[in-house]
């Protein structure tokens, strides 16, 4: 062989024009903070809750899941008869045990003793139904009950 070297081609290198990405990205969020939906649930039943005089606040809101009693806004579909929504689903009672396993599955080992039921119960409904709730929640070992309530403005 003779003694003749490779030479050694020129890197191209075509290079992306990244000017535009910092646009683009915030393009992408501003799009995404439009369009993404902040709600929880949809409450579907009526609520004109109690007034309370002595009240606490929550501090950690993971932990406490929501019962909703009530008569259905759509009576049309649902009829007048109080209800019982859990997340954005009208239950039975018997439904509330799997409905307590569900919310305490989401938790770690350690916070499952202390999830909490918060119950939303409009004004007019009787107490039987509640009484329902409470043995249920029982029944299913989820015992600390939160009633939510406004405060009572002191005239």
């Amino acid at each position: 062989m003779s003694g003749h070297k490779f030479k050694k081609k020129a890197k191209s290198n075509p290079d992306i024009p990244t000017a535009a990405l910092p646009d683009i990205i915030f393009m992408l969020l501003f799009f995404f903070m439009v369009v993404t939906v902040m709600r929880e649930q949809e409450i579907m039943v009526k609520q004109v809750l109690p007034k309370a005089t002595q009240l606490t606040k929550i501090e950690k809101k993971s932990l406490v899941s929501h019962i909703y009693i009530g008569e259905p806004t759509n009576t049309g579909l649902y009829g007048t008869e109080p209800r019982i929504q859990t997340n954005d689903v009208f239950v039975v009672k018997e439904d509330i045990a799997r409905f307590v396993n569900n919310e305490k599955d989401k938790l770690t080992e350690v916070e499952r003793d202390q999830i909490a039921m918060s119950m939303k119960v409009d004004i007019g409904v009787k107490m039987g139904i509640i009484t329902d709730v409470q043995e249920e929640l029982r029944n299913s070992n989820a015992r600390k009950i939160l009633y939510s309530a406004p405060r009572a403005i002191d005239k």
